[in-house]
């Protein structure tokens, strides 16, 4: 029997983060993110996830606000 290494391809980057707060979305851009090549997962630093956790509750004045259209997906 032998050992797989495993390696993952982690990159640092920007990323667009998105999350819905009951009917409200909220989108922040250019946060920081180690981002995994090979699968998309993204890992945010605890400090950069308690800023956006401040950002979502506090409602500050947003840089713009986009409007984007929802569909309900029908299988």
């Amino acid at each position: 029997m032998t050992d797989e290494v495993w390696k993952e391809n982690i990159i640092e980057q920007r990323v667009v983060f998105t999350m819905m707060i009951g009917d409200k979305v909220l989108v922040v851009e250019d946060v920081p993110a180690r981002v995994n090549v090979d699968t998309g997962e993204r890992y945010f630093a605890p400090d950069t996830v308690e800023q956006l956790q401040r950002m979502a509750w506090e409602e500050g004045e947003p840089v713009r606000v986009v409007e984007a259209p929802v569909y309900k997906f029908e299988a």
